[in-house]
């Protein structure tokens, strides 16, 4: 799953030796941050004049208030935000169930041109790692109001991914710092997408391409949210991922590496 940006591991399930052979996405998948691609991405914020902060990212929005109080998001997580004494800094963190997920700290640069978050992703079991992203303005002339664009990522933890195979057809997929699973199948209906840091109200559909591949969509409360494309290389060696939001035009192109 994407939101944010996902990193995956499967429960082993029992599967059969036909089914093994015949899909060769099946199998377990570590990131490589390095040949992936995340420069199309952006984030915008507004400050208006009540003292809130609009965000929209992923063609989704809503809005804050540096208070450190939580505000719910369309992703069914909460966020809190407090601002900085010097005025170009804002503290942030992540909540599922009012356990902290994530922690960051957003800086404006002395020239405004770039915005760096220095964030520190907490998985399932307690572990903290620690990401770097750089956006660089595309608009806005001064403070955090503005269209910002990815520039630079760096990830500490790159996650890793396992496909096993559900039963003769269906596909498991479960991230593994996340702890998060989607037992699906190829029948285009919505299977629970659930984990102890995920919000409720999950869901994924799967379709099979071909022996190489398949598709995901996830769904918030019914709502389609992200979509997956995965396809495995000739040699079987990389796996590509191109996912997107409905709700915007933008792709991240995401290369796994088989382990």
């Amino acid at each position: 799953m994407r939101a944010s940006l996902a990193l995956i591991l499967l429960s082993v399930v029992a599967m059969t030796g036909a089914a093994a052979s015949e899909n060769s996405y099946l199998g377990k998948w570590k990131l490589n941050p390095a040949k992936s691609d995340f420069g199309e991405t952006t984030i915008a914020y507004e400050e208006t004049s009540d003292g809130t902060i609009k965000v929209t990212a992923d063609g989704q929005t809503y809005t804050v208030k540096t208070d450190g109080k939580q505000y719910p998001t369309p992703w069914g997580n909460s966020v809190t935000w407090k601002a900085g004494a010097d005025g170009k800094s804002w503290e942030r963190a992540a909540y599922v169930n009012g356990k902290v997920t994530s922690t960051s700290t957003a800086k404006l640069a002395a020239d405004g041109k770039s915005l760096t978050v220095e964030a520190k992703p907490i998985a399932a079991d307690g572990t903290v790692s620690s990401d770097t992203v750089v956006y660089e303005r595309v608009s806005g002339s001064s403070g955090l109001s503005g269209k910002w664009k990815t520039k630079n990522l760096k990830i500490g933890a790159p996650g890793t991914m396992t496909l096993a195979a559900n039963g003769a057809d269906g596909v498991l997929i479960t991230f593994v710092e996340e702890k998060g699973s989607c037992a699906a199948k190829f029948d285009g209906k919505d299977h629970p997408a659930t984990g102890p840091i995920w919000p409720s109200g999950w869901t994924c559909v799967v379709a099979k391409q071909d022996a190489s591949g398949f598709d995901v969509t996830w769904k918030k409360d019914g709502k389609a949210m992200f979509s997956d494309s995965f396809r495995v290389a000739a040699d079987g060696r990389s796996l590509t991922d191109i996912s997107k939001a409905p709700a915007s035009s933008e792709t991240v192109k995401a290369i796994y590496e088989r382990l």
